[in-house]
């Protein structure tokens, strides 16, 4: 995986020079080529979340609650000596020497004039606006350079931060001899749960984790260049918004070795056309484009304390991955509530349909759980159904995303995936929990034709026991259903016709009602009435457009 990532860095366009990242800087000292003070410039707007324009700046690597100095640009506290309560001078000092030791490597002019300022400025004749905070940063420009971008000081840098010894070893990634970076110089960010600051992939801080007496990073030896590549790659996956996908605890991460496919608008927004486009070329069995064959990678990242976690890492091709994205939408294809076109679901609303409160409830593993066949194929387990049957029995109703969910279990266990795979009412399906889900909708309906206005119909006070335990309730439910009937028969006779029909094509199948659902047969009963509503639904519709076309055009 880390050489993948390192792979993926070569092609990044403007990734910052070896020890170098984009930082927001609120603060210039602008200074002339004497070493004369020009002023403070602010690249701030002054809103609260203007953090100020971000430069390519040296950056310290992983710096912890020690003091460490960054070249030429860093905070407050160390550039110009904006001191918290109870901090100390030591930092500034530090910064200066640093500054010194680079102008004594370098000999570079602009270096000369900034060391100028920091001993006017320790001599006390310098002000420091109050707007600038301790922890703010502050680089340096002379004659409208920023002095971070002299090629000798790119060049200082590096050097300066090259691991120093004699103990070489090979390193994991490009297996070049090398003294290994100890500790890994860039932090990775952005990873949900982790500080702010950023964590580490590689670290090892006790003994538990050690291995052969190696310590720290040098548990799995890289060399500077790999270290900070690897790591470089990791934040501009999670920076860009087609490239990383955050679930609960979890970020995916997407790339390919060389062109720039990426699934994440699949799982984000489920774009109906882009769906579409994706079925009718898996439908055809065309080659979608030479892309197909590009090397394709997914990794799953959490964060444990201070370190990164890897959860998941998947190596396949693009192609593969398509097709296995297909699947997965055929296999939750199902019918509108209102008997339209089903139209592809997200992956939040997917999961979010087996809670209350999503935000607050939800099951890191649901999500991870169905991107994770999204990707790779396979079945889903028999517990999502559980939550499933569960939370329809909760709400006394079965919604889209939940009939969608409950559909993708069944279907890929049974490997359908097709135009048989109980998109919509199927009324060849002879399976008794089918039969009575279809049922009960259609009891419904008859309580709601003769009770449009009703608060509470059958189904939400009997649903939950009709789909587990039909026998224990179907009969008393069709006895009710009998003066509904008689008066349909004699104020809306058209209605009663049609409704009597499908009731007794429904009981015509069903030699008994069953005692116990199981757990398939209950995902079975939801399907049944989730399909058999959506129907009516389609035929009212259709019936109306047809009495709406004939008072048009009477002829």
């Amino acid at each position: 995986m880390l050489r993948k990532l390192c792979e993926y860095a070569d092609r990044v366009d403007d990734l910052p020079p070896a020890m170098y990242k984009k930082v927001p800087v609120p603060w210039l000292v602008d200074l002339d080529e004497d070493g004369r003070l020009l002023g403070f410039v602010s690249t701030s707007s002054g809103k609260k979340k203007d953090r100020g324009k971000e430069f390519v700046v040296p950056h310290p690597g992983a710096r912890t609650s020690g003091i460490k100095a960054n070249l030429l640009a860093d905070k407050a506290e160390y550039t110009l000596g904006v001191y918290k309560d109870g901090s100390s001078p030591e930092r500034q000092r530090a910064f200066t020497t640093l500054v010194e030791e680079c102008l004594n490597a370098t000999r570079e002019p602009s270096i000369a004039v900034v060391a100028k300022f920091l001993k006017d400025l320790k001599n006390g004749s310098i002000d420091i606006p109050k707007e600038i905070a301790a922890n703010q940063w502050v680089t340096f420009r002379v004659n409208d350079q920023l002095v971070t971008d002299l090629p000798s000081i790119r060049s200082f840098w590096l050097r300066y931060n090259l691991p120093q010894g004699d103990s070489k070893t090979e390193c994991i990634i490009c297996g070049d001899l090398c003294q290994p970076a100890n500790p890994h110089p860039v932090n990775i960010k952005g990873v949900p749960g982790g500080q702010t600051s950023g964590i580490a992939l590689v670290s090892a801080n006790s003994g538990a984790f050690e291995s052969y007496g190696l310590e720290r990073s040098l548990i799995a030896p890289t060399c500077q260049s790999c270290a900070e590549r690897y790591a470089m790659a990791i934040n501009t996956l999670i920076e860009q918004e087609e490239t990383h996908y955050r679930i609960g605890p979890l970020v995916y991460l997407f790339w390919t070795k060389k062109g720039t496919f990426s699934p994440v608008s699949f799982f984000r927004t489920a774009d109906p056309e882009e769906v579409k486009n994706l079925l009718m070329s898996a439908k055809r069995g065309r080659e979608y484009t030479a892309l197909d064959k590009d090397a394709f990678y997914a990794t799953a990242l959490s964060a444990s304390g201070g370190r990164l976690v890897v959860r998941q890492w998947l190596e396949t091709t693009v192609g593969d991955v398509r097709t296995k994205i297909a699947r997965w939408f055929k296999l939750q294809n199902i019918v509108e509530s209102s008997g339209e076109e089903g139209r592809p679901i997200a992956l939040f609303p997917l999961s979010a349909s087996l809670y209350h409160e999503p935000n607050r409830d939800m099951n890191p593993n649901v999500p991870r759980l169905l991107l994770d066949v999204a990707l790779q194929g396979g079945p889903l387990p028999d517990w999502l159904l559980f939550q499933a049957v569960k939370r329809n029995r909760a709400e006394q109703r079965v919604t889209r995303p939940r009939a969608a969910l409950i559909k993708m279990v069944i279907c890929a266990k049974r490997q359908t995936e097709g135009d048989d795979g109980m998109e919509r009412l199927d009324p060849e399906n002879r399976n008794p929990a089918y039969l009575c889900g279809r049922l009960l909708a259609e009891l419904e309906a008859v309580q709601r034709a003769v009770m449009p206005d009703v608060n509470t119909t059958i189904v939400d006070r009997f649903f939950g026991t009709a789909s587990s335990a039909p026998a224990a309730v179907f009969g008393r439910l069709l006895r009710g259903t009998q003066s509904h009937l008689s008066k349909l028969r004699k104020t809306k006779p058209g209605t009663y016709q049609a409704l009597q029909e499908r009731l007794e094509e429904i009981q015509a199948h069903l030699t008994e009602f069953p005692k116990v659902l199981k757990l398939e047969q209950q995902g079975l009963f939801a399907l049944g009435y989730y399909h058999q509503r959506a129907a009516d639904r389609a035929a009212a519709r259709a019936h109306k457009q047809s009495l709406d076309k004939t008072i048009k055009d009477p002829k």
